[in-house]
């Protein structure tokens, strides 16, 4: 970069101005998102004060506990853009603490006072019309399983958005294998869409085939492990009793974002593909 005419100052001096350490700033370069504004023959790195708000929105990003490659795409868009990155992440963190949380309830409830009271999911049979969509694929264990889904999701709607294409709040998580506290799955986002749209980077493209589903209700409270499992065993149930042929596997089907339903709102259709 020419900074020729321009004022810099060394690395230790920016990072002082900064409030940033060397270790960070190096870790920044690295990944590309704050480069030094030069680096002379013998190595050593210059910044300019404009790059002083870039730096400080970084450390405060991180302090949030956001991924370096998530800051990344916030930081590499026009402001409007970058509040929705920025609002989407929130979200998906927020639903992260807030299935922590209702875990520990869950948890701290039932030792207590002993089992909570069986939960009943009413078991629903519906045929899911073909549709378009675009996905994308993570291999993620439970802990990581919230803010991964809400990145992917992120992803693939940024690339509708900036492609034309047109979808709607719904998306699905597909299990491709168990997710648990100790192992990783491969779980396949899919967010469904109308218009002309070409693959991109790790998005794929494909036609997601007409199906009968039975499926239970979850409202937005209870989408989370371990009670969402009363959801999953409910419609396993229905399908064995039913004698039915599975054909696809599970999959919850995302009503609409975590943060515009109310606590009590159906949230998601914990669903299994089947044939008589």
């Amino acid at each position: 970069m020419n900074t020729r005419g321009t004022a810099t100052m060394t690395i230790g001096e920016f990072g002082r101005r900064a409030g940033l350490t060397i270790k960070a700033l190096r870790l920044y370069e690295g990944s590309g998102l704050l480069p030094p504004a030069e680096v002379d023959p013998s190595g050593y790195r210059r910044y300019t004060a404009a790059q002083l708000d870039r730096a400080a929105r970084i450390g405060l990003l991180r302090r949030l506990g956001m991924p370096l490659a998530v800051i990344a795409e916030t930081l590499d868009q026009p402001d409007d853009g970058a509040v929705r990155r920025l609002d989407r992440w929130w979200a998906a963190e927020e639903a992260a603490a807030s299935a922590r949380r209702e875990s520990y309830i869950w948890l701290r409830t039932r030792l207590l006072h002993g089992d909570e009271p069986d939960r009943r999911h009413a078991v629903h049979i519906a045929a899911r019309p073909a549709r378009k969509v675009a996905t994308l694929s993570v291999e993620v264990d439970q802990e990581h399983l919230v803010p991964e889904l809400g990145a992917a999701e992120w992803e693939i709607r940024r690339h509708l958005e900036e492609q034309g294409a047109t979808a709607t709040g719904e998306h699905w998580a597909i299990y491709h294998g168990q997710v648990t506290p100790d192992s990783e799955a491969r779980v396949e986002v899919c967010v469904p869409f109308s218009g002309r749209l070409e693959p991109a980077g790790r998005i794929t493209l494909r036609i997601e085939p007409e199906r009968l589903v039975a499926y239970a209700v979850v409202t937005r409270d209870d989408c989370f492990y371990p009670r969402i499992v009363h959801a999953y065993e409910a419609v396993s149930e229905h399908v064995r009793a039913a004698g039915l042929i599975v054909t696809a596997p599970p999959r919850e089907i995302y009503l609409d974002s975590w943060d515009r339903l109310a606590a009590t709102d159906p949230f998601v259709h914990v669903a299994q593909p089947f044939e008589g």
